[in-house]
């Protein structure tokens, strides 16, 4: 009897199995267009990595992601929470795997981010005297930057330094280094990793108020006679609101400063939210409401999506001597961050493949706005 249990369910097992590999096979072995190849005359089309992908435990994403994109950036693994948890103690590990990793698949690293207000270790904001905190930044920043450059295509230097109104944001930062600390950040970058290009990047700097801090900001850098090779517009935005005429607007007007201008963090939302940004501090209470597609999206709402990410790049295409790069927030719906984020446990669609790595409607709306060459 117990004999008889076994076998069935070791029969169960392999049917499993036998799915499972179905499964894979029909979402990643599809004769889909490559972003990469479409793409491969206007910019560089990439994505954010987490851990399971950098060490390829993903065996889906292992053959999606070299297949569709040339450039990545690291979703975590390059953050100072990460990367140097103590002051004397750096950890490097999954950012050596992560540049070991695209090497390997012929991908660029966009690496993600030398000073940032958020995702700091503890022991960061507990320096109370100014020179150890100045300590610190330089010895992160010469360190972190030092070891790759030659490795990584670019860092974003400083990450989210402005308010909304274009204002010095009151970073930790800020207040124990004033308002010339992003200047100092690019020089001693710029020391650090004379091969490695610079760039400054933010969310929500396609709005005009935003904007013009940020020109400001970059214009202080250049100033200063310090090195910044480009500005990055995170593009976390939302279903049905995508600012095409702002973002058109701020391509221009930053390009005319003599840099490279990308799309770093391309997501679009498409569950209700009460505020815009992505500022990973703010939260909002969990209800019902809050998660309307926990089974799956509409054909409505996945063709909104699609006519969204259709316009967006058509926009792009049009200014591909300007734009260097576009970089998707995640390579899959399931693995993006908005589905934690501002409300825990919910079931978003931002991205262009599906859960089961299945390109969407999406998907092939962008390869559509592709410039015929």
């Amino acid at each position: 009897m117990i004999k008889n249990v076994l076998l069935a369910g070791m029969s169960t097992l392999l049917l499993l199995d036998a799915s499972c590999i179905s499964a894979q096979t029909s979402a990643t072995d599809q004769k889909i267009p490559s972003l990469k190849k479409v793409f491969k005359k206007d910019f560089a089309i990439g994505t954010a990595l987490n851990n399971m992908q950098i060490e390829e435990k993903d065996p889906q994403a292992a053959v999606l992601i070299p297949q569709q994109f040339n450039t990545a950036t690291p979703e975590n693994v390059m953050k100072a929470e990460i990367i140097h948890p103590q002051w004397d103690t750096y950890n490097f590990d999954m950012a050596d795997k992560m540049v070991a990793y695209c090497k390997k698949n012929s991908i660029t690293v966009n690496a993600h981010t030398l000073i940032w207000h958020s995702q700091l270790p503890p022991f960061v904001r507990r320096i109370q005297d100014v020179d150890s905190f100045k300590t610190f930044f330089y010895n992160h920043i010469k360190t972190v930057a030092g070891r790759y450059d030659g490795k990584v295509l670019s860092w974003d230097v400083v990450n989210e330094a402005l308010n909304e109104d274009g204002t010095m944001r009151k970073s930790v930062f800020l207040q124990k280094l004033g308002d010339d600390f992003v200047v100092e950040a690019f020089r001693t970058a710029q020391a650090a990793a004379p091969h490695t290009q610079l760039y400054y990047n933010d969310y929500n700097n396609e709005q005009p108020a935003k904007r013009a801090g940020c020109i400001a900001l970059i214009k202080k850098i250049q100033a200063a006679g310090v090195r910044i090779d480009g500005v990055g517009i995170q593009g976390h935005w939302h279903l049905g609101k995508i600012p095409l005429k702002d973002i058109e607007e701020s391509i221009e007007q930053y390009s005319a400063l003599g840099i490279k201008v990308m799309i770093t963090e391309l997501d679009i939302e498409v569950l209700p939210r009460n505020f815009q940004g992505a500022d990973v501090n703010q939260r909002m209470q969990n209800d019902a409401t809050m998660n309307p597609y926990a089974n799956g999206l509409p054909d409505s709402v996945q063709q909104k999506l699609a006519d969204d990410y259709g316009a967006l790049f058509t926009l792009l295409v049009k200014h591909k001597d300007q734009i260097s790069r576009v970089t998707f927030w995640g390579v899959n719906d399931g693995q993006s961050w908005l589905n934690g984020w501002p409300v825990r446990g919910r079931t978003n669609y931002p991205l262009l493949f599906d859960r089961n790595f299945l390109p969407k409607p999406a998907f092939y709306k962008v390869v559509a706005t592709a410039a015929k060459h």
